[in-house]
């Protein structure tokens, strides 16, 4: 058993250090296959074909950003968190769970759990498939705009943009911050999860304001912001006992043992 939990480990140190190698060529294929599927999604979309309409200039500037939106916030996050492992843990501590004792920064990337590995590396996959997953379901659940669009749909196009933008550029932030050690890391995943949350909510409330929006729209959307808020709390329920009680997480970004 112990020499499958080291091979496991091993694998684990190799794939991280792989992702870290790997940001940027990374950025440059999600550019390229992003790009790809939104210019695919403008050429084909249901604005175009229902209407006969032009596909409004909206619809490009916006599946612009869509792609560059992530790519500009890991660039940021590599700026912001480069000397992530010097910098100061918080004043106060929000997870009290457990006994513990602090260590020395040197310390604590002196002892071997210390790093981004084991149950870690399996967030930073979480993380890191959250970017795409919010882009699909933006280009695939709402059309482009053109020229006929209704008021509702401008609306709905406006929100569940903002949503794909927002949360595709958070977890990427977040990403970085977990493969780097930010010591904050565990505190700002938790907000991004309650972000999350609460965005869906605002975008459930806004469109029931929407006048005009079809029946045979507000089923589907309501069935998607319930699919985003259960997967938000899954992760939730599976990840804050491991992000509060880990010997690794508190080690790596708490720079604490058990005492």
């Amino acid at each position: 058993m112990k020499q499958i939990i080291d091979t496991l480990q091993h694998r684990s140190v190799a794939f991280v250090a792989k992702l870290d190698d790997n940001i940027r060529p990374m950025m440059l294929w999600w550019t390229i296959l992003a790009s790809f599927v939104c210019g695919l999604r403008l050429g084909a979309g249901p604005g175009l074909a229902a209407s006969g309409s032009p596909i409004h200039l909206v619809s490009f500037l916006s599946y612009a950003l869509l792609v560059a939106a992530p790519v500009v916030s890991l660039m940021l996050a590599l700026h912001w968190f480069r000397d992530a492992d010097r910098m100061a843990q918080p004043s106060t501590r929000l997870a009290v769970f457990g006994t513990w004792r602090p260590v020395s920064p040197a310390r604590a990337r002196a002892l071997p759990l210390y790093g981004a590995t084991g149950l870690m590396a399996s967030l930073l996959v979480g993380l890191l498939i959250n970017i795409p997953i919010r882009m699909l379901e933006f280009v695939t659940a709402i059309p482009a705009l053109s020229g006929a669009a209704p008021a509702w749909l401008g609306s709905l196009y406006g929100l569940m943009f903002a949503d794909a933008v927002l949360f595709s550029s958070l977890y990427a932030i977040a990403f970085v911050a977990a493969l780097r050690h930010v010591p904050l890391f565990p505190r700002l995943l938790g907000a991004i999860w309650v972000a999350d949350i609460a965005m869906q909510m605002v975008i459930a409330h806004g469109m029931a304001a929407t006048d005009g929006l079809p029946r045979g729209v507000a089923l589907p959307l309501e069935a998607l912001l319930e699919g985003n808020i259960k997967k938000v709390l899954v992760s939730l329920a599976l990840w804050a006992p491991y992000l509060l009680l880990s010997k690794r997480v508190n080690l790596t970004y708490r720079h604490r043992v058990p005492a």
